[in-house]
């Protein structure tokens, strides 16, 4: 080097520092790839997904391309630099390790610091060109990557590490409902909430989406005719229970498409009622939604009434409610949750947890009470009275109204 130009040497330095951007910025690049991106760009046969993917699967032989290269570039350069400074001031030393610092700073801002935030910004732009790079460079450098490699597979191997079995790591249900709710600008809403209650169906119970026992529309047969005719007719329902005075004494499911034709006959009687009845379905209240829907499926039933460990009825459940677990409400009542102008909420204390926090996104606990009353009352240990604040898992709520049973209307105060 003492032989050539102080131009070429200057030239042969801006190269180096510019290698040395190359090697560190596609690093960072490579490595921020998102894998689950990088698959889909592969599927879509990518030629730079393509080579990028091969290169990741062996990051050890990757990493020692890289480190190899910047090694290299960063040696020429500090030794180019050193040179350049003899040469412009060779009677005062001291000036060697003031081009040494300026060198270390140039390299930092320009080789380091700036290609490495430009690619952990935009990897893609600075991955899949390097990709085309790399390639060739390891088949030409093979035998020194892989002699190195084979002292860095011991010392890992010390730690139980083993770079040849690196596989992509599978999201946990909890990412990946991070990955949906983040995915806010390129999804709807809607969408958002059916993603996210086909993740929470492996969690859910029956007893979390069922009708409650309170709550079940049916026909009393103890009724006189005439007031189940008027009940059939004006039903909002296509299926109801069928029971004797109480619905633990359940008879079975009617179908209101098989009455209607039938109601207007003179000799509409109970006992039409009763022939026409489909027997009654019991679902224990621990079954998983998910398993229920494929018990429904396969035994071509549609509607079903929950029980507990006593048998009790609990509830009744059917088809479409296990459907809006996913889908959301078929019917949208925007009733149970009502924002106000000052930023808070009015809630309908009936509304059940898992919709709640679906619906406003928030993380009240869903094991144990399954409605907001009962979540309420359980911590009071009591029925608080209208007026009573209180903070629950964070949230901060006042009671507006209750009865005598229950807490019928909560104020959530907007979250900090």
């Amino acid at each position: 080097m003492n032989d050539m130009s102080l131009s070429m040497l200057i030239g042969i330095l801006v190269a180096m520092l510019f290698l040395s951007a190359f090697f560190s910025g596609s690093e960072t690049a490579l490595m921020a790839l998102n894998r689950y991106r990088l698959r889909h760009l592969v599927k879509l046969k990518h030629a730079g997904a393509i080579k990028a993917q091969r290169l990741l699967q062996r990051p050890d032989r990757l990493l020692g391309m890289i480190l190899l290269g910047n090694i290299f570039v960063n040696t020429v350069a500090a030794s180019v630099a050193t040179i350049i400074a003899i040469r412009l001031y060779p009677e005062h030393e001291v000036n060697v390790i003031i081009a040494d610092a300026i060198l270390i700073l140039v390299t930092l801002i320009f080789s380091e610091a700036t290609p490495k935030t430009y690619a952990a910004v935009k990897p893609e732009t600075l991955a899949f060109p390097s990709a085309w790079v790399y390639v060739p460079l390891l088949k030409l450098f093979y035998p020194i990557i892989e002699f190195v490699n084979i002292f860095v597979s011991l010392l890992l191997r010390l730690f139980r590490v083993d770079v040849k079995k690196h596989s992509l790591e599978t999201l946990s249900k909890d990412e990946l409902k991070v990955v949906i709710a983040e995915a806010e600008s390129i999804m709807p809403p809607r969408y958002q909430k059916m993603l996210m209650g086909i993740l929470d169906l492996e969690s859910a119970t029956v007893e979390d989406i069922m009708t409650p026992r309170n709550e079940i529309v049916g026909i009393d047969l103890e009724m006189p005719i005439e007031g189940i005719i008027e009940h059939i007719k004006t039903s909002a329902h296509t299926r109801l229970p069928v029971y004797k005075k109480s619905i633990d004494r359940i008879v079975g499911f009617l179908h209101l498409r098989n009455v209607l034709v039938l109601i207007n006959h003179e000799d509409f009687d109970k006992q039409i009622i009763i022939s026409l009845l489909s027997k009654p379905v019991f679902i224990p209240d621990t079954t998983p939604v998910h398993v229920q829907m494929v018990k429904f499926k396969s035994e071509k039933i549609r509607i079903g009434l929950v029980v507990d460990e006593y048998g009790d009825v609990q509830g009744l459940v059917t088809m479409d409610d296990l459907l809006q677990e996913i889908v959301g409400e078929i019917i949208t009542d925007d009733s149970m949750v009502r924002i106000q102008s000052d930023g808070s909420y009015l809630v309908d204390a009936n509304i059940t947890i898992r919709e709640l926090n679906r619906s406003m996104q928030w993380d009240l606990p869903t094991e144990g009470p399954k409605t907001l009353n009962g979540l309420i009352v359980e911590f009071m240990e009591t029925i608080p009275e209208a007026g009573t604040s209180i903070k629950l898992n964070g949230y901060a709520l006042e009671v507006l109204k209750r009865d005598e049973m229950s807490v019928k209307l909560v104020k959530f105060l907007r979250k900090p």
